[in-house]
């Protein structure tokens, strides 16, 4: 019995040394790791029911913090592809139907969503640093200030949606606010981003979503109370682009 555990592990650990991985370079580490382990299940170069190379080796092989491992493998448990065994990973016996386009399907979709509300709330936006009322300054400026780093998931939708409702509606173009509305109301219907957000997998990347967007809204909110046309442009753009790469590029 003993010798046959010696000879597995010996196995298992030579599985570890022949599975090599180039270093990761790119900024979305746990995204990358993630992929590049699913393509080795998927393609049985790591078979069902074999053991993943341990966290320690992964983070090694990648030349990423092992936080960067944790989260890409919280990704593939997710997935089904991956069950914990005590304090080790294994490949799934039985693979689930896994595809990226299934994932990619979502995150497609917030690609284009993105890049909608780019087109019409940039120039909104702009409008509303020159058209916005005192009232409305200093309903935008205190909606901002609602937000902060520890706030619920939940509590941060709300005031986003209410927060961008009357950035819109200071634009002073009824007619841009109605589309707008209807932009921002398939956001907040869609499942698939709901179920981005809400996956476990994700709740620490979601949480800096939440605090990055505070300090976001915060200094767009400024540049509109400002009347900073160009200003307020700016953080506006960056504060889509931010939102927009952290869901697509950071969330599994």
């Amino acid at each position: 019995m003993t010798d046959a555990m010696t000879e597995t592990d010996s196995d298992h650990r030579g599985a570890e040394a022949a599975m090599d991985f180039a270093p990761i370079t790119r900024e979305t580490l746990s995204a990358q790791i993630r992929d590049r382990l699913l393509e080795r299940i998927t393609s049985g170069a790591l078979e069902p029911g074999a053991r993943v190379p341990s966290e320690r080796s992964l983070s090694e092989q990648f030349g990423v913090a092992r936080t960067s491992v944790r989260e890409a493998m919280q990704g593939l448990l997710s997935l089904g592809v991956v069950v914990r065994r005590g304090n080790r990973s294994y490949v799934a016996e039985r693979l689930p139907d896994v595809s990226f386009d299934q994932v990619d399907d979502r995150k497609q979709f917030v690609q284009q969503l993105f890049e909608t509300r780019r087109l019409l709330e940039v120039p909104m936006i702009e409008l509303a640093a020159i058209r916005a009322t005192d009232d409305e300054r200093r309903e935008i400026s205190e909606l901002a200030d609602g937000f902060s780093a520890d706030m619920t998931l939940a509590a941060f939708r709300e005031l986003d949606r209410q927060f961008h409702t009357a950035l819109s509606s200071a634009c002073g173009n009824p007619l841009l606010v109605e589309v707008y509305g209807k932009v921002m109301a398939r956001l907040f219907r869609s499942e698939g981003l709901e179920s981005l957000l809400s996956d476990e997998a994700n709740s620490a990347e979601v949480d800096k979503i939440v605090g990055d967007a505070a300090e976001q809204h915060g200094r767009l909110a400024a540049a509109v109370a400002d009347g900073d046309v160009e200003q307020a442009a700016a953080e506006g753009v960056a504060h889509l682009q931010a939102v927009e790469r952290s869901l697509i590029d950071r969330l599994v």
